[in-house]
């Protein structure tokens, strides 16, 4: 339950503190005089965005800070999964400054505004006159259905396996979507690697008939030089070799003689043998090289085939050929592999979809089995609140197909006349028809929801006298499992409270500022009469205030 609000530079406000209490409390005011200016504050700690122009100096920062006692609510293991430290009072704080710019906290820890509101929500419900346009939204509908039905595990696992098929879905259509794309390349991509394939390139081909082109081109000179080379060592008249020789045997005859050039003699005869040695291997060359044409059409027509290929996929050696001629390979290998992939896919997704239409199933049974109650307890709540003949009826269609809440569309149909045909609630209801209604939902909701606090911001609009009255019982009502706030013009409902707090402007020295404060019995009194018969009290005015909150058991 809230247990103290305090607001500092906010709208009219300079600095307003109050302790609130369990039970049913009021707030009265006249117009303007600043109870939306509580309600906007206390929007900011449900995480509402926050607005610089609220601030009353600017030069100063609005802070909105709201202590509650959670001690009952099951909250521990929230605080746990957001990392917070668990306090049985816990404190909401917001802080604004006029660049716009706020920070939130949970018992003095910063946390991202999206953790305040999701704790803020399970704390505390505001209930305005715009709320009630909800009353046309099927989704807010469903939502009540689902919370008369205690449905939240069961819509957790839903949604959980709901989003499981959406993320199948997404990858399968993808799948198909890239599976297309290459489809549609796969005769090009086919083409590609026939000729690849066709032309039998072998890595380091192109060097080594570069080579031998080279050889070829140039046979005849190479032959006749070979040719050449052998004659001037072994075959001319002053051949190489024969010269060596009678060297080598004119300097052995005078060895003996001269110190030193048997040596000499020895190292010349070492260079006829090494020229030996070359003549063999010069002669070898000559004999193996052939002046041959068919060959060297063929490297040339070789060399072209590589050169086109090259020149075609913008490469310039016969390794990156491969590297292409293996990158369609694996280009059309994957067509059969995202072939089977999207096949064991649509399995799963069927699988998927069996899962989540079971769940969808199970969540329609539960909302059309708890609907006849609610459409009972509604019909008699708004007979006891002056409409003897209103009749309720839900209404369920069924989707296509399963969408992120089920099967089910909603729609609640309304009747407050016996001779009149039943259409959507919103449609026909009239703005106290409509006050009613929310109220008896939220009547019959407080019973299966675990929510501490709830504040009704004039859910008494278009009603007054015994309905108000009989509204103001159902809030009492309310108020013995929770926390009720209701902000009223209503003397009827105002009397019904535990504790009265008013609203009121004052002019001070800065300019106009808003306060609240409790009131007494006697300010109690004083208000309730006001509220009966205006500016100028009566006598009767006040002894029907003190009749009305006799009534009510306050005094």
């Amino acid at each position: 339950m809230l247990k103290k609000l305090l607001v500092e530079n906010y709208a009219l406000i300079d600095r307003s503190e109050i302790d609130l209490y369990d039970g049913f409390s009021v707030i009265t005011g006249e117009t303007g005089a600043g109870k939306s200016i509580l309600l906007g504050a206390l929007n900011l700690i449900l995480g509402q965005r926050a607005d610089s122009k609220a601030i009353k100096n600017p030069e100063k920062k609005c802070v909105v800070e709201a202590i509650f006692d959670i001690s009952n609510y099951n909250l521990k293991s929230f605080f746990e999964a957001e990392d917070l430290d668990y306090e049985d009072e816990c404190v909401l704080r917001r802080e604004i400054v006029s660049s716009g710019k706020s920070r939130s906290f949970i018992n003095d820890t910063p946390v991202n505004i999206s953790t305040m509101k999701s704790l803020g929500d399970r704390l505390l419900d505001i209930h305005s006159q715009h709320e009630n346009l909800l009353l046309n939204d099927s989704r807010f509908q469903l939502q009540i259905v689902d919370s008369i039905a205690q449905n939240d595990s069961r819509l957790d696992e839903y949604e959980g396996e709901y989003a499981k098929y959406n993320t199948i879905s997404r990858r399968l259509a993808q799948l198909k979507a890239d599976l297309e794309q290459k489809n549609a390349n796969r005769d090009y991509a086919e083409f590609q690697l026939n000729q690849l394939l066709e032309a039998a390139l072998v890595e380091e081909e192109q060097e080594q008939l570069e080579s031998e082109l080279e050889q070829l081109e140039h046979a005849t000179e190479i032959k006749e030089a070979l040719s050449k080379a052998v004659y001037l060592i072994d075959e001319s008249e002053q051949s190489v070799n024969q010269s060596l020789k009678e060297a080598v045997v004119s300097l052995n005859s005078v060895a003996s003689f001269l110190s030193g050039l048997s040596g000499l003699s020895e190292r010349l005869g070492s260079c006829l043998i090494e020229t030996k040695d070359i003549l063999r291997e010069l002669d070898a060359l000559n004999n193996d090289m052939d002046v041959d044409p068919n060959r060297l059409e063929y490297v040339n027509n070789r060399l072209d085939t590589i050169y086109t290929l090259e020149k075609k996929h913008n490469v310039d050696s016969v390794s990156a050929l491969l590297a292409l001629q293996a990158s369609y390979e694996q280009q059309l290998q994957d067509l059969e592999s995202g072939s089977d992939e999207i096949e064991a896919l649509e399995k799963e997704l069927a699988e998927q979809e069996n899962l989540v239409y079971s769940l969808a199933q199970k969540l329609s049974d539960t909302r059309k089995a708890c609907s006849p109650k609610l459409e009972t307890e509604l019909a008699d709540l708004l007979h006891e609140l002056g409409m003897p003949n209103a009749r309720i009826n839900i209404e369920f269609k069924a989707l296509d197909k399963f969408g992120p809440s089920g099967l089910d569309v909603v729609t609640f149909l309304f009747s407050a006349n016996k001779d009149r045909t039943m259409q959507p609630i919103a449609a026909i209801a009239s703005g106290g028809e409509i006050s009613r209604v929310m109220l008896s939902l939220k009547y019959v909701l407080s019973k299966s929801m675990a929510l501490p606090t709830i504040i009704f911001d004039e859910i008494d609009t278009g009603v007054s006298g015994e309905i108000a009255a009989k509204m103001g019982a159902m809030m009492q009502n309310m108020s013995a499992h929770m926390q009720v706030l209701s902000i009223t013009h209503l003397p009827q409902i105002a009397s019904k409270g535990a504790h009265h707090f008013k609203v009121y402007k004052k002019d001070v020295e800065s300019g106009t500022v808003s306060s609240i404060k409790q009131l007494n019995s006697e300010e109690r009194i004083a208000e309730i009469a006001q509220m009966l018969s205006g500016a100028n009290l009566t006598e009767a005015a006040i002894n029907n205030a003190k009749e009305l909150l006799k009534d009510a058991g306050v005094c």
